[in-house]
């Protein structure tokens, strides 16, 4: 207990000192992101802000881990350091979409190889219960480039990752601290103790944003407590088994998840490639319905909750089910959002400016055949 409460803390000091720092270094070297067409800021900031939460965990997971998971450990550092200086140098320097996936795929086989963070059981999920090794290990890669991928899409409003990560931290971990897990109760607790205190910073208005370093850090820790919460909720010898485990892993994780596989789905149904940026994610629409960014933060914050609620009420009706009604409830809330936010401005053929119309609930069901506009 007292390891949990020293990494928590200390997360959470070393993160909260380190900014202010980092922020001074960013600017005297202009290392900011740019205002652009697909940004929601309109000043150059600081982009090395996951510098300050990578050492504020890195540090507070070290001495918080009992000594007995050090063998784990160093497996879960190797992931994250890959993850670490793959980030820096995206935010520094820019790293090809190619190069990152690489990168991504190199952290999850390390995880998967030596650290036994593994898919082995669907748990009924589409009738499918024990997995062979070789799609169990591929399920497992694309379940930890998915994830990871999720928090670095989701971080386009100031707070939003670091919010949605404290959210699922902090549930993981204390459903590890229930189940005597001490090696990902200190991980997660750690996490959560420097996003609270990067989220000082980093809420609107944002000082400093966490870039791909802490992006991308929160997604491949969420990808590690997922699956792992997953394989100890389902074993009915665990001290906590849960039904649907499966089904309450994503319901824990959906506003990054679904996000992220709507938006990569689209992209390659209109035959784009699934790295071409564009904004048709939640938040660009919720900015289009004319949120400010501490309400979209709320809101998806709120609506991820609502989510896990409904999950756990529905955890006795099987796996199968709490996945559709998860799945459709979201899509219909995503369309209700995106068919009711204004149309963006565009121009003609001849250079006239033109306007598409608002489109009420009531055209949902009759449009919901047609392609979604492009931003």
């Amino acid at each position: 207990m007292n390891n949990i409460y020293l990494s928590g803390g200390l997360a959470f000091m070393i993160t909260f000192f380190s900014i202010p720092v980092i922020i001074e270094v960013a600017k005297d070297k202009k290392l900011f992101d740019e205002p652009g067409e697909r940004k929601v800021h309109k000043a150059g900031i600081p982009t090395l802000g996951g510098l300050g939460i990578f050492a504020g965990f890195i540090i507070a997971t070290l001495l918080g881990v009992p000594a007995s998971d050090i063998a784990v450990l160093q497996y879960f550092m190797a992931a994250i350091m890959i993850i670490f200086f793959m980030g820096i140098k995206d935010d520094i320097l820019i790293l090809t979409a190619s190069k990152k996936f690489i990168g991504q795929l190199l952290a999850g086989c390390i995880l998967i190889k030596f650290g036994g963070i593994e898919i082995t059981n669907m748990y009924g999920f589409l009738g499918i219960n024990a997995l062979s090794p070789t799609v169990s290990f591929l399920l497992s890669l694309f379940t930890i480039v998915v994830i990871t991928n999720s928090f670095n899409l989701i971080d386009g409003v100031d707070g939003l990752a670091g919010s949605l990560g404290i959210l699922t931290s902090i549930i993981f971990g204390a459903y590890f601290y229930l189940t005597g897990h001490a090696l990902y109760t200190v991980m997660a607790v750690s996490l959560a103790g420097s996003l609270a205190a990067f989220l000082i910073y980093n809420f609107n208005p944002a000082k400093i944003f966490m870039g791909d370093t802490g992006s991308l850090l929160i997604g491949l820790l969420n990808s590690i407590f997922v699956i792992k919460f997953i394989s100890i909720a389902s074993d009915p010898a665990s001290l906590l088994p849960l039904a649907s485990s499966a089904a309450l892993g994503f319901s824990i994780l959906i506003v990054p998840l679904f996000d992220t596989l709507r938006v990569v789905s689209h992209r390659i149904l209109t035959r784009r490639s699934p790295f071409c940026p564009d904004r048709n994610h939640i938040h660009h629409f919720l900015l289009d319905l004319g949120l400010s960014h501490k309400k979209i933060v709320f809101t998806c914050v709120g609506a991820n909750i609502s989510f896990i609620l409904l999950a756990y009420v529905l955890r006795f009706s099987g796996t199968n089910v709490v996945m559709l009604v998860l799945t459709l409830v979201s899509s219909f809330i995503v369309c209700i959002v995106y068919y009711n936010r204004p149309k963006p401005t565009v121009f003609s053929t001849k250079g006239q400016l033109t306007e598409k119309p608002i489109i009420s609930t009531r055209q949902i069901f009759t449009l919901a055949s047609e392609p979604l506009d492009q931003d």
